[in-house]
């Protein structure tokens, strides 16, 4: 978490010819609901309007000079007809500006203008599910996750379609100022401040034949029993599906296996309780579902790469 000194982190968004209006306004909207924390400006890459997707043009304040004052760039997504492996001249030139200490962000499909400008070569990185094989053509040296809603890799952050932008920028007040700010900020904006699974979900798949169950209920049955040993064979009896069947319906509807699921889950109630209270990482493990203290130290570091203590000692707030 970054030492906050009550000076704003300048974030400026750069606007592209076929921005989508949307995710242009997820920055300054999201950001901007944490208490005068981050100051966005947007700016375009010659300082002169640009269309957007929708029926009309966008004339920020700003010029590609704000970007040498960035302490976080955000290339806002544009319309796949305008994605390339090349970046313009003018658009080569304004990203030239971006300093090295700076940190990098894309929504979208501004994952193509992070990559064509080399900034995502050797890293891990996402995009938009229907763009993934344009982008892995494009960009054989980026190691692209389709599945995710986001990716941080180091100063690099990159995000899925359109409404991830909402997530990787609570991931940032996150990272920067605690999950209490992060979680306010989501409250104002009437957003969850995390979404389950990833971007999978969202993939189209065949529809299903009338009449097919799903898996809601089961889920929100395993959510108010996550401190119980819950097995795939429970979970289908609840259901009132054969285990085959409640598998593949489980990964069709949330885009992941019930066990992966299960873990997402209760990391998230584990992060829960090491921020908002005193237990002991052991009582934790046991309150999740996780069978022991170093079972939850095992998953919480291959998920987020610190330890319990570690983390509580970051996103706890200070009496």
């Amino acid at each position: 978490m970054r030492q906050y000194d009550g000076r704003p982190e300048r974030v400026v968004v750069l606007a592209l010819d076929g921005v989508y209006p949307f995710e242009l306004g997820i920055p300054s909207r999201v950001l901007g609901a944490a208490d005068g924390r981050y100051e966005v400006l947007t700016c375009t890459a010659d300082g002169l309007p640009v269309r957007t997707d929708a029926d009309f043009t966008v004339s920020p304040d700003h010029g590609p000079e704000v970007l040498a004052t960035a302490d976080t760039v955000v290339v806002a997504a544009v319309a796949p007809s305008r994605v390339t492996a090349r970046l313009s001249d003018e658009v080569a030139a304004a990203l030239a500006l971006v300093r090295p200490t700076a940190r990098l962000l894309s929504i979208c499909t501004g994952a193509f203008v992070l990559a064509a400008a080399g900034f995502l070569d050797g890293r891990r990185a996402t995009t938009h599910w229907q763009l993934t094989d344009v982008f892995r053509r494009m960009f054989p040296r980026v190691t692209l996750d389709p599945d995710v809603l986001f990716v941080a890799d180091g100063p690099v952050l990159t995000s899925a379609g359109a409404a991830s932008g909402v997530d990787v920028c609570l991931h940032l007040i996150r990272e920067d100022h605690g999950s209490e700010v992060a979680n306010a900020v989501a409250r104002r904006c009437v957003v969850p401040p995390f979404r389950d699974g990833g971007q999978a979900q969202y993939i189209e798949q065949p529809v299903p034949r009338t009449g097919a169950a799903s898996t809601a209920a089961t889920r929100a049955w395993a959510l108010e029993h996550l401190g119980e040993p819950l097995t795939l064979a429970a979970l289908a009896e609840h259901a009132g599906m054969s285990l085959r069947t409640f598998a593949r319906r489980f990964d069709d509807e949330v885009g992941v296996s019930p066990g992966r699921w299960l873990v997402q889950q209760r990391i998230v109630r584990a992060r829960h309780l090491l921020e908002s209270s005193d237990l002991p990482v052991d009582q934790i493990a046991g309150r999740v579902g996780f069978a022991t203290g170093a079972s939850l130290r095992q998953h919480l570091h291959a998920t987020i790469g610190v330890s319990p203590q570690a983390y509580r000692r970051t996103f706890r707030p200070a009496r």
